[in-house]
């Protein structure tokens, strides 16, 4: 069987960089994209090359950033201008395949398999690579492999403005040397784990015990062996193929322990938000079924899930995931990470029922749809529910925007500098 060809593509620097393009007299200094520094989550969250120069990184508090870099441009987030440009690009993805699947806002990942007719997987990452650089004045760093995982190993290997191609005969001299944490998936938690077992490097864990590993790591053991010996099957899946979806979700891990039910909630809002809006742009319809997963201080995770009547709406979905949190969580460690996921779909096709005929299910849909064309037109924090300015950090918070769900797990965030929370 022939192999795939994979892109995943990476926007180098990409909040940074949009903000210069915005504002070229800032061209050739040192930037980071800060969240509100009269609050106390006034954190890097994405950097330009000149500022990573003085050791500026993601997660930095402004005030540490600045002292690393006295010179430092300290920009507030623009969303809304970084969607506008994430969607650019994927427009000149989309004139070389209809296979796209987004990473986040500025990483997507293209089954070039049978694009051949526009040369093969390096040459059209190098008409990609040209292509935005030209037209948008946006640098992409684009791996080439024949699978997913390496095709992002690969993005990650050589940055800014970079295509490098990693094939079946020689991903082991290229991939199996570099450190165990650079492989997808593995976060620090799993990386400490796999330290215990002497295992630092992806060669190291693609020969390591198959059933050892699984009884430390439960499956997801067995997952990453084969992912460090290049067996990656999951295929690209574009946003178009709605039917295929069975559930949308979105999760995300905090700065510090959540220990109030009220901060809880605000952030269950958050991401319900994300869940409605991506609901709507797929047509899904209205979800019978709400899950809510809890990540707790320790790392140890829960998840339930309660049935609903049909809907689409983020305070309904919010409002069965925080009355989930409140009967069934009763740990007493404080929570690090959220997510929020709604399935069961009637997709467009529906019972008629007495919430339907006395207009309070519509009435509702109709004040929901008003915020998202606004939110569309204007800009994401333009219109925030009230329980959002009692954390400030939460008026800036557009999940949809800043994070989208990994294949399989919706667990991962990703900033706009693509990398790992």
């Amino acid at each position: 069987m022939e192999d795939r060809v994979i892109l995943h593509s990476d926007l180098n620097n990409f909040y940074a960089t949009v903000e210069t393009k915005l504002f070229p007299e800032l061209a050739g200094k040192p930037i980071a994209v800060c969240g509100d520094k009269e609050s106390r989550h006034g954190v890097v969250l994405a950097k330009s090359e000149e500022a990573k120069r003085f050791g500026v990184r993601t997660g930095d508090v402004i005030w540490e950033a600045q002292r690393k870099c006295p010179g430092l441009v300290v920009r507030p987030v623009r969303f809304h201008e970084y969607g506008r440009a994430s969607r650019a690009v994927r427009e000149i993805y989309g004139r070389f395949t209809d296979r796209v699947e987004s990473f986040g806002i500025d990483e997507c990942w293209l089954d070039v398999t049978h694009s051949s007719i526009f040369g093969s997987g390096e040459q059209i990452a190098e008409r990609i690579r040209k292509a935005v650089k030209e037209e948008l004045r946006l640098t992409v760093s684009v791996g080439v492999s024949f699978n997913k995982v390496f095709a992002k190993l690969a993005s990650d290997l050589k940055k800014p403005d970079a295509v490098t191609v990693v094939g079946r005969n020689d991903f082991q001299t290229k991939i199996w040397p570099l450190p165990v944490s650079q492989l997808l998936y593995v976060g620090k938690a799993t990386e400490e784990k796999l330290e215990k077992l002497g295992i630092r490097t992806i060669g190291a864990l693609a020969s390591a015990d198959r059933a050892l590993l699984m009884q430390k790591l439960g499956k997801w053991g067995a997952t990453l062996s084969a992912y460090a010996r290049g067996e990656d099957a999951d295929p690209v899946s574009p946003s178009c193929e709605r039917d295929a979806l069975k559930s949308v979700g979105n999760s995300l891990t905090y700065f510090e322990d959540i220990y109030q039910k009220e901060d809880v909630k605000r952030l269950l809002y958050v991401l319900s938000e994300s869940v409605a809006a991506r609901m709507r742009d797929a047509g899904l319809g209205k979800a019978d079924t709400v899950h809510l997963w809890v990540r707790d201080n320790a790392m140890q995770g829960y998840s339930w899930q309660k049935h609903v009547r049909p809907t689409a709406l983020c305070g309904e979905i919010a409002g069965a995931a925080y009355e989930l949190f409140c009967q069934k969580y009763a740990a007493r460690r404080g929570v690090r990470g959220l997510g929020v996921t709604a399935s069961g779909f009637d997709r467009g096709v529906e019972q008629l029922t007495f919430d339907a005929l006395r207009g309070d299910y519509e009435k509702k849909a109709r004040a929901e749809e008003a915020v998202a064309r606004i939110r569309e037109k204007h800009g994401y924090a333009k219109l925030q529910r009230a329980i959002m300015f009692e954390d400030k950090h939460s008026v800036d918070m557009d999940v949809r925007g800043e994070r989208l769900p990994r294949p399989g797990d919706s667990r991962l965030g990703v900033d706009g500098d693509g990398e790992e929370k």
